[in-house]
């Protein structure tokens, strides 16, 4: 529960100002649903960019939203501080979203999202047999691989879920320590490129199948380790599926991400559907944060090439039901593999 901060008498009215206004109103109800940038926005509300851009400017000055830049794009969201967010949950989740105006644009919101989907599977569609050599170049698997192996460890767990499985390689290298695995994508080629390759390393104990990471179809508290590997720059809402994967935990699991640093690659998101430019430490770890979840590891891998991708892993755990503090799991230095 957010801790309650009182304002002055001064600031509420301004903050009351930038908001009792339709369009941005609006503007403040789809940010409760997801980034957008400017472009999203006059899309969906049927007004012009300056004037869009004044509203947006008049929500940043109320200290409303907050803006950051990914390459040429500028992405808006709701602000993060506890002030903003308590005035905010108590506004938005007042309005009726089935009516008027604003049902019309949670449509639209709606259509904006399944094109960002489309568009993702389409890529993954177009380059199923490809994949894995694809990223191939954008990360070092084999150091990347030991390093996953070095920090989940030998230990028998019962279930381990990956999500966006794509070619199924991380189900393949950690099938000697689970005893079911699963495998969820929104690609029907890439999971026919998965079934093929566990087929091929002849692993019978692990099952891909449809799903979407927003709404897994699979049980809560289920999964002693779960996986997401270069599938946080695809999505729209990447702080909600790593919030929807820790209510998968079981107590005391472990959740490990897998994508990039930040970089400047605009040629990721024009021809290959990347929707993020890579994520700072700071942004997983705020997420993790929010996700209830206990971050454990933190290590880079730099590409060696001239102008090459950083990638980073993270690993996280539930906290439930710890008994005893692993000195070998304490929060580790930031390393750097060349």
């Amino acid at each position: 529960m957010l801790k309650r901060q009182p304002v002055s008498l001064d600031q509420m009215v301004d903050t009351l100002k930038a908001a009792a206004e339709s369009s941005r109103l609006r503007i403040l109800l789809l940010l409760s649903r997801g980034d957008l940038t400017v472009s999203d926005l006059t899309h969906i509300l049927g007004q012009s960019q300056p004037r869009v851009s004044r509203h947006l400017k008049l929500l940043l000055d109320a200290g409303l939203i907050d803006r950051y830049q990914e390459g040429s794009w500028a992405y808006f969201h709701l602000s993060d501080s506890d002030r903003a967010r308590e005035f905010l949950h108590g506004i938005v989740t007042r309005v009726d979203d089935g009516q008027g105006a604003v049902e019309r644009d949670m449509e639209r919101l709606q259509s904006v999202k399944r094109q960002r989907q489309e568009r993702a599977a389409d890529y993954f569609s177009r380059n199923a047999e490809s994949w894995d050599k694809i990223r191939s170049l954008h990360a070092p698997d084999d150091k990347l691989e030991a390093a996953l192996k070095e920090i989940v460890g030998t230990t028998p767990i019962q279930a381990m879920l990956d999500l966006g499985t794509g070619t199924g390689r991380l189900l393949e290298i950690f099938a000697p320590i689970y005893r079911r695995g699963v495998g969820l994508d929104l690609s029907r080629e890439m999971l026919s490129v998965a079934r093929a390759n566990l087929d091929r390393a002849g692993v019978q104990h692990a099952q891909v199948r449809l799903g979407d990471l927003y709404a897994p179809p699979v049980e809560r508290e289920a999964f002693d380790l779960i996986t997401m590997h270069q599938v946080l720059h695809y999505l729209d809402e990447p702080g909600r599926a790593i919030v929807e994967a820790a209510r998968l935990l079981r107590p005391s699991g472990r959740l490990v991400i897998v994508d990039f640093a930040p970089h400047d690659l605009e040629f990721l998101r024009e021809e290959y559907a990347h929707l993020r430019l890579g994520f700072s430490d700071r942004q997983i770890a705020g997420w993790l944060e929010d996700a209830g979840l206990e971050s454990i590891d933190r290590r880079s891998f730099a590409s060696g090439a001239e102008g090459g991708l950083t990638v980073k892993l993270w690993a996280a755990r539930d906290p439930r039901l710890l008994i005893a503090e692993d000195e070998t799991n304490k929060p580790s230095e930031e390393r750097e593999t060349a």
